[in-house]
């Protein structure tokens, strides 16, 4: 309860939207408490389908790299700042960020090859 409590102090300074938080179906995140509090404080509750631990797996990679390139150290900054920068970030890591596995190009390059291939 302890970081939700610390996340919701953060929000209540932050937020001007409606706030999600996502998980899969631990038990604590189904506990009467944790329930109580995100109600408490007008915050969405999502969940993964039960036993379906592959539903999110390929947005949980990209958030993963995302947070891990262009998010953990940095300040709290306004949502409309946050928002510009996750927009900047998505565009790069589609158009400019190479990868390994696409043969060192970026995603569109890789697609725009392949069907320029498949023609």
């Amino acid at each position: 309860m302890k970081p939700l409590k610390e996340t919701i102090e953060i929000l209540k300074n932050h937020a001007t939207y409606r706030t999600t938080i996502h998980s899969d179906q631990g038990w604590h995140y189904q506990h009467n408490q944790w329930v109580r509090t995100l109600k408490e404080n007008k915050i969405f509750q999502s969940m993964s389908r039960k036993a379906t631990c592959a539903d999110n797996a390929s947005m949980e990679n990209f958030f993963g790299i995302l947070k891990q390139e262009m998010y953990y150290g940095e300040i709290l900054v306004s949502y409309e700042e946050l928002k510009r920068r996750i927009e900047e970030y998505i565009y790069w890591y589609n158009n400019e960020r190479s990868k390994e596995k696409l043969a060192g190009m970026s995603p569109v390059e890789y697609r725009t090859q392949s069907s320029q291939s498949a023609a």
